[in-house]
């Protein structure tokens, strides 16, 4: 079943050429069925990238997905044009009156920083609190995972001796957890960040589950126990060339990165890195769709307002 989104928007073409079914907005209207409402608060630089990542795994699932894009009202992108901002994208104060299925919010280049000190924290502060009563299941990635876990449970976030960059395997811990149906035991996903979260404090949390750990990357799936909140400290999103390029790109700026690990073919940044993680990308996106979103939400998305009220 399709994605539906505005009908020029950029990564339609990426995704029709993949053979990915993407529907205009004129042609769901035709549709007497209830898309899924997802909502996805893009904090990237590379905000059409990403745009193209994530509606590429939303889009492989048998379910109708009506996807908004979200920006930050108080902070300027730099990256993205003006133009493709106003056209495709929303603001809180656009949304805010709605219900939502599901919400994504992305990662950010912005680890450096304690979390208040970040410019638009306080507007995402209330962009999480208002998903506890307007948005059924959120689904947070790499920062945007530490972000929530510090806003919901009080998780702190360290700073990593070197940056984690690479394709790290990671151990299912539930198998039976609705989540990781499907995953086989050991599973690899990239990561790129400069801060992680310690296991030991998440298992501080009573109403959290970790869900899948690496040696070297530490927790990688957490969970809640209403299933109504998801992180990802990794990107399964990413695109095989997306560790590549922001590695070119921290040797432009002089930082000297290490080169990711278990990515490029005998460490050889020549070489293209194979695609080892797509399957469980997919995997992970269309069990949170179905099983925490889909199968959960009610009909008459009101009905979240009146049982989660502010």
């Amino acid at each position: 079943m399709p994605i539906k989104v505005q009908s020029n928007l950029p990564a339609i073409k990426v995704l029709e050429n993949e053979n990915i079914f993407v529907m205009p907005n004129e042609v769901a209207l035709r549709q007497d069925i209830r898309p899924l409402k997802i909502l996805i608060l893009n904090l990237m630089p590379t905000k059409i990238a990403t745009e193209t990542q994530l509606l590429r795994l939303l889009g492989n699932s048998p379910l109708q997905v009506d996807i908004e894009l979200l920006q930050m009202a108080s902070h300027t992108s730099k990256n993205t044009s003006p133009h493709h901002l106003t056209t495709f994208y929303k603001t809180f104060d656009d949304v805010k009156g709605e219900t939502f299925d599901g919400l994504i919010i992305t990662g950010a280049p912005v680890e450096h920083l304690p979390f208040e000190e970040v410019d638009y924290w306080d507007e995402l502060c209330e962009i999480m609190e208002w998903s506890k009563h307007n948005v059924y299941s959120t689904f947070h990635i790499c920062w945007g995972a530490q972000a929530g876990l510090y806003f919901h449970y009080g998780v702190e976030k360290y700073q990593l001796d070197e940056k984690l960059s690479g394709i790290y395997t990671h151990r299912v811990l539930n198998p039976t957890h609705r989540l990781m149906f499907g995953f086989d035991d050991y599973f690899r996903i990239p990561h790129s960040r400069y801060t992680s979260v310690r296991l030991d404090d998440l298992k501080k949390c009573a109403g959290l589950e970790v869900l899948a750990v690496s040696e070297e990357a530490g927790p990688a799936i957490i969970c809640n126990k209403t299933g109504r909140q998801v992180f990802i400290t990794g990107h399964a999103e990413y695109d095989r060339e997306t560790l590549a390029n922001e590695y070119y790109r921290d040797i432009s700026r002089g930082l000297n990165p290490k080169i990711p690990c278990n990515y490029f073919p005998g460490d050889d940044a020549s070489q293209t890195p194979p695609m080892v993680w797509r399957s469980y990308a997919t995997l992970l996106y269309t069990n949170w769709l179905n099983y925490f979103v889909y199968q959960a939400t009610p009909y008459d998305l009101k009905e979240l307002l009146q049982k989660y009220p502010h």
